[in-house]
């Protein structure tokens, strides 16, 4: 299977440079031999919506994202968006697009609102973590924050994924004692593609938005844990091939994913969750 990791800048606001440009990208892709093309979290609107005066936001079933799913032919696309129409509701999400459908949707689960994060303000957290088919491969989508919280890759995993797609807006912050943000999420990644067994793909943007400086570094990493490509800082589409039968011998190899034993997790957290509650 051939990804194409779209590491590009977006307009904050401005949807129909924004869906023109995702859409090139995808003919493009389509036409360089792409299976897959992955773009950043909220390519489609940005990511610094307070900044905005007014709400910006795609309907799901709306024409702008039907349009992108009718050039996913020949092509699978994941394409991130401030997801409206929903009633009260608005969320953080991903849409997974294959031979015209819009075929898997992700909303965003853990949000952060701390620093110069304030995604509380703006959307509502997801519900459901699910793995999905597609004609490449039995997949999962993590946005961003996601990534952060080891249960989410945990229950993909255990639902059948073999490629993790993870979409982000990570910006650098250089203030003192802060972490440095690149090696994190480079051991965030490598842990989960060693630990569950799959690919991890990170696709992250670049450019600046106010105080925000997305600082690109989008990668793959194997089974092994070995990072098979890597970008750089600068907007690129970064090309790559993988092999889920990679997945599959690793599994065999070393059977860690189906030792889970879910029923001893579903006791122990039910019990957790009697004793302290939960959020």
């Amino acid at each position: 299977m051939r990804v194409a990791l779209a590491q590009i800048d977006c307009r904050l606001g401005d949807l129909d440079h924004n869906v023109a440009k995702t859409k090139g990208l995808m003919a493009q892709g389509r036409d360089s031999g792409a299976d897959l093309i992955v773009f950043p979290e909220l390519i489609l609107t940005g990511y610094s919506l307070g900044r905005i005066g007014h709400e910006v936001w795609l309907n799901a079933d709306g024409p702008n994202i039907t349009a992108l799913a009718e050039e996913a032919r020949g092509i699978s696309a994941v394409v991130g968006f401030h997801e409206g129409g929903t009633g009260p509701r608005s969320f953080n999400s991903a849409a997974f697009l294959e031979d015209g459908l819009l075929l898997h949707l992700h909303r965003k689960l853990y949000l952060p609102t701390y620093g110069v994060f304030e995604e509380r303000k703006h959307f509502s957290p997801g519900q459901t973590m699910r793995a999905f088919d597609s004609r490449l491969g039995r997949m999962a989508v993590l946005i961003c924050n996601d990534a952060w919280q080891p249960s989410l890759p945990f229950l993909a995993v255990q639902d059948g994924a073999e490629v993790l797609l993870v979409p982000v807006n990570s910006a650098l912050d250089e203030s003192p004692g802060v972490l440095d943000i690149q090696q994190q999420w480079k051991d965030i990644t490598r842990f989960y593609a060693v630990m569950f067994q799959c690919y991890v793909v990170l696709v992250n943007r670049v450019g600046t938005e106010g105080d925000l400086c997305f600082w690109g570094g989008s990668h793959v990493v194997d089974p092994s844990g070995h990072t098979v490509a890597a970008a750089g800082p600068e907007e690129t589409v970064l090309t790559v091939d993988i092999d889920l039968d990679a997945v599959r011998r690793r599994r065999w190899q070393l059977p860690l994913v189906k030792e889970a034993r879910l029923a001893l997790l579903e006791r122990e957290l039910g019990r957790l969750i009697s004793e302290g509650g939960d959020l």
